[in-house]
């Protein structure tokens, strides 16, 4: 039970704030020593439970250093510090203004035109609190003052926003790839269509509760001197980046290039873009390369400690309880996915997907190929659902980018109220990939 007991007290941990690194490398330092002292019972002297403990943790250097050589793992920061050029230079507010014009005079319009420059972030950075961020600065204030209802201006912006999570070059998706031993490619074309799927659902969505309710998205009227030049003014601003998106996927898809290539063409390309539209600066290097080194010494620092926490956890033979538990659970796979996918979710409203993706995922992964699942598909059942857990109230990360830039009229319950139509979605959308998988193309 020892295993059992330090995963609930590194909840517990994370619950109360503590952080996340240090919760998983302390936690495996003390339970690696309770087990060393369980293992050499019944009568246990210092120095064996010294030994004990130090055969345990003898691996560990090598585990650091095959991270540390992870060429895969690479590709991290190289699409960390893409999108921060990307959002820095301010192309994505062009992109914003441009398409906030041409979509303006629908009902919903605006909404609609959030969905589909979240779409072109999603896909040029997978940065989800850089998206939010500036879909939140730009996108709200204008949709507020149009008379859109805050529910559906805020729940439509952070849905947007975390399309970065499943819509390739997805952070997640190359950590998935990572724990799974999957090439990242082969995840990448499997994740597209359902992140297509997603954002038609949000659109019809959005089309939907502008015809029931005109008053959640009213018409907008356009000045004139607004609309002389929209289109040639949005094609400007959707064709460089969007050329970025195909240029990267495309040479990965078709083989190419390797992620980690690909994510280093994507990072030279974002300052391309960034000179040719005189957006490019010193400050803005350093920035985003300051805040790249942030964000990935986060992310290593987390995959360690959660290296040290599975090293112990697996020591201590707890992955064999929950093993046994999940084989024998009714229905075999539809028991264990059903089962699993709860959990994530569950999980998912306390922690980040990092841990999930490198605590959980391990002890389900050997269950899942045990029972005969796919790997691709569920990999992308996981990433849906980890993407459903930054929008889930009350710990959901989106909710938190998104309150961080609100006006002060917006208030924590619009936003709970406006992402739950948006979790609907995602929740139908992923149990039609868990129902219906031949659709994607995942069987």
């Amino acid at each position: 039970m020892t295993g059992l007991v330090m995963f609930a007290a590194a909840l517990a941990a994370l619950i109360i704030g503590y952080p996340v690194a240090f919760t998983f490398g302390s936690v495996a330092l003390v339970f690696g020593a309770i087990a060393a002292f369980v293992e050499m019972m019944p009568d246990p002297s210092f120095m064996m439970v010294a030994e004990e403990f130090g055969s345990m943790f003898s691996m560990m250097p090598f585990r650091i250093y095959s991270i540390m050589t992870n060429t895969i793992l690479m590709a991290i920061p190289l699409f960390i510090l893409m999108g921060l050029i990307l959002q820095r230079s301010q192309l994505a507010e062009r992109l914003l203004e441009s398409m906030g014009i041409l979509f303006g005079k629908l009902r919903g319009g605006l909404a609609i035109s959030t969905v589909l420059v979240g779409t072109l972030l999603a896909a040029s950075t997978g940065v989800v609190g850089a998206s939010v961020v500036a879909m939140g600065v730009i996108s709200l204030p204008v949709m507020l003052k149009h008379g859109y209802s805050k529910k559906l201006a805020t729940g439509t912006i952070c849905a947007a926003g975390t399309l970065g999570q499943i819509i390739p070059p997805s952070i997640v998706l190359i950590i998935l790839g990572d724990v799974f031993q999957q090439p990242v490619g082969d995840l990448f074309q499997a994740a597209l269509m359902p992140g297509l799927v997603l954002v038609g659902c949000y659109i019809l969505y959005i089309i939907v509760i502008s015809i029931i309710d005109k008053d959640a998205a009213p018409e907008i009227i356009i000045p004139e001197e607004l609309k002389k030049g929209a289109v040639l003014r949005a094609i400007i601003a959707i064709v460089p980046p969007l050329a970025l998106i195909i240029m990267v996927l495309g040479s990965i898809f078709m083989g190419v290039a390797t992620p980690t290539e690909s994510a280093s063409v994507g990072a030279l390309g974002a300052m391309v873009l960034a000179a040719m539209f005189k957006r490019l600066s010193w400050d803005v290097v350093i920035d985003s390369s300051l805040e790249t080194v942030k964000i990935t010494a986060m992310v290593f620092a987390i995959l360690i400690g959660a290296t040290a926490f599975s090293m112990v956890f697996v020591y201590t033979g707890a992955d064999y309880m929950v093993e046994e538990f999940m084989m024998g659970l009714p229905g075999e796979k539809w028991g264990f996915l059903i089962l699993s996918m709860s959990a994530i979710m569950v999980l998912g409203f306390f922690i980040d997907f990092i841990e999930i993706s490198y605590i959980v995922v391990p002890i389900l992964l050997p269950i899942a190929e045990a029972i005969g699942i796919n790997p691709l598909w569920y990999a992308i059942l996981i990433a849906m659902n980890l993407q459903t857990s930054f929008l889930s109230p009350p710990f959901g990360f989106s909710l938190f980018y998104l309150k961080g830039v609100c006006p002060p009229e917006v208030r924590t319950t619009d936003i709970y109220r406006g992402v739950v139509p948006f979790i609907i979605i995602q929740l139908l959308v992923l149990a039609s990939i868990v129902i219906f998988p031949a659709i994607y193309g995942l069987q």
